[in-house]
C-alpha cells in the first residue's frame, strides 16, 4: 500500500493503463502540459505524447463525440471534462449516441468510453460549475455511473471502467483530489461495478451515501456512537449498475435507513435507493427511510450560502436519531 492523494491515484491508474493498451488515449481541455483536472493528468505528455494525451478545442459536445467515434472504431478513449456540469452541453452525445449505439447495433459495437471529471461543492465554483448530475445518467440504460469515494476506490474503479466495453460516467468530487489515503501497489487492482462496500458496521441505522458524503457520513456515525446509536454506513460507489443486495441485507438487520448525498433530493438517487428498499424490505422497517439532498435551489456562489443548501453532518445525526426514536414513540 502506498499513501497517494486522489488526484495522484486518478494519474497514476491512467498513465498503467495506458502502458499496457496503447488504444487508451485521453483527450480534454488542457490535459497535456498544464495537467488537466487538479493534475490528473500531469506529465502525461512526457511519456506518451501529444497523440495519446490530446489537447481539444473549448467544445464538450465535440470532445464527447469524437471520443463515441473512436471508441466505436476500436480506441479506448477517456473524455476528461472540466466539470461534470458540461455534460450537459454534450447531453445529446452521451444519452443518445454513447448510450445507445451498442442496443441499436444489436451488440456488435462496443463503446469502451470513459467520461470522467469534477463535481461538487468545496470551492465557491457557483451554479453552474457545482452540481451533482450523477443522477441524471442513471436514468438513461447504456451507461454506467461510478462514484469513487477514496484513492483506492478511484483506483480500482477507474481502471475497471477503462476495461469495461461500455460506456461509463466517472464522477470524481474536487473537495477529494488533495486529500490523501491508502491505494494498493497493484497495476491490476480492480473493483468490480455493483459492489458496494460496508465502510462501517453497525446494527441501529443503515446510512447510505457517495463520494464526499462518505466521510460525513462515517463522522456522523462516530457522533452517534457516543449518543449510544451504531450506524452502519455503506457506500454503493457506483449508482449504475447498483447493489441493492447489500443495502437491502443491511435494512433488514438494521430496520432503518438514511441516504445522504449531495445531489439535489428531489428525485435525487437516495430516492430510488428508499424505493427499492421499501419494494424489497418492507416489513423489516420501523421506520420510513429519510432521504438528505441539496434543497431545490442552485447552488450558491458565497461558500456559506453553499453549505446551507447541502445536508450538513448535523442533518446526517438528526435523521439517524429520528428514524431511531420513531419506534419508540
Amino acid at each position: 500500500m502506498s499513501k497517494k492523494t486522489y488526484a495522484t491515484a486518478i494519474r497514476d491508474t491512467i498513465a498503467e493503463e495506458m502502458r499496457r493498451d496503447d488504444r487508451v488515449f485521453i483527450m480534454g481541455e488542457d490535459v497535456e502540459t498544464l495537467g488537466g483536472v487538479f493534475g490528473c493528468t500531469r506529465d502525461l505528455y512526457k511519456e506518451f505524447g501529444v497523440e495519446r494525451v490530446r489537447n481539444t478545442p473549448i467544445s464538450e459536445a465535440g470532445i464527447v463525440g469524437a471520443g463515441v467515434g473512436a471508441a466505436c472504431a476500436g480506441m479506448r478513449p477517456i473524455v476528461e471534462l472540466m466539470y461534470m456540469d458540461f455534460t450537459l452541453v454534450s447531453a445529446d452525445q452521451i444519452l443518445n449516441q454513447a448510450a445507445k449505439t451498442r442496443y441499436v447495433f444489436g451488440g456488435k459495437a462496443r463503446i469502451p468510453l470513459v467520461i470522467r471529471g469534477q463535481q461538487g461543492i468545496g470551492r465557491g465554483n457557483a451554479a453552474t460549475h457545482s452540481q451533482s448530475l450523477e443522477t441524471l445518467f442513471m436514468h438513461v440504460p447504456g451507461l454506467k455511473v461510478a462514484c469513487p469515494s477514496t484513492a483506492a476506490d478511484a483506483a480500482g474503479l477507474l481502471r475497471t471502467a477503462i476495461r469495461d466495453d461500455n460506456p461509463v460516467m466517472f464522477f470524481e468530487h474536487k473537495a477529494l483530489y488533495s486529500v490523501s489515503f491508502d491505494v494498493p501497489d497493484d497495476t491490476e487492482y480492480m473493483i468490480p461495478f455493483g459492489k458496494a462496500h460496508v465502510k462501517r458496521a453497525g446494527k441501529d441505522v443503515t446510512i447510505v451515501a457517495s463520494l464526499l458524503y462518505v466521510s460525513r457520513a462515517l463522522e456522523a456515525a462516530e457522533d452517534l456512537a457516543k449518543q449510544g446509536i451504531e450506524a452502519e454506513v455503506i457506500d454503493p460507489r457506483t449508482l449504475i449498475p447498483l447493489d441493492m443486495d447489500t443495502i437491502v441485507e443491511s435494512v433488514k438487520k438494521t430496520g432503518r435507513l438514511v441516504i445522504a448525498h449531495e445531489a439535489h433530493r428531489m428525485a435525487g438517487w437516495g430516492a430510488e435507493v428508499a424505493a427499492q428498499a421499501t419494494e424489497s424490505a418492507f416489513r423489516y422497517l420501523d421506520a420510513a427511510p429519510i432521504r438528505l439532498g441539496a434543497k431545490a435551489c442552485p447552488i450558491p456562489f458565497n461558500l456559506e450560502l453553499e453549505s446551507a443548501v447541502v445536508p450538513s453532518i448535523k442533518d446526517i445525526i438528526d435523521a439517524a436519531k429520528a428514524v431511531c426514536y420513531h419506534q419508540e414513540g
